[in-house]
């Protein structure tokens, strides 16, 4: 069975950041850096070549075996700001509603640019899944 690709790198998270062709969507993720970083008193984490992970859990795949995922985090993606909310959305339509301008799939939440949303209830989302995982796992 292939390891899983996506993993903790020793890669600086800021540099990555750095990296971020578009100006608008870098100051998002310099933002956003900062943001989860006050949120979860976590340092950032480089999870493969694109994802910045905060915390750590373990869960078991779909081939049984253990693996491991940042309890939540960010990447920037050519479409959009890609938000990792591992415990979904559907517990928590309060911090949902109001939000601003995004979609969602289980856990993903796509943002277009940080000015689309409410930053309070994006920061209250952020906490509530992070301190959901830490509580689950």
């Amino acid at each position: 069975m292939a390891e899983l690709k996506t993993q903790p790198t020793d890669a600086d998270p800021s540099a990555f950041v750095a990296s971020v062709s578009d100006p608008k969507k870098r100051a998002d993720c310099e933002a956003l850096l900062t943001l989860f970083a006050e949120v979860t008193g976590e340092p950032p984490v480089m999870w493969g070549a694109s994802i910045v992970g905060f915390g750590r859990y373990t869960y078991i795949n779909t081939t049984k075996k253990p693996a491991d995922w940042p309890l939540t985090g960010f990447s920037p993606r050519a479409a959009n700001l890609t938000l990792y909310i591992m415990p979904g959305f559907s517990e928590r339509p309060d911090l949902m509603d109001g939000l601003g301008k995004y979609k969602t799939s289980v856990s993903c939440l796509y943002l277009k640019s940080l000015k689309d949303v409410d930053t309070d209830r994006l920061r209250a989302l952020i906490r509530w899944g992070y301190e959901a995982m830490k509580a689950r796992y």
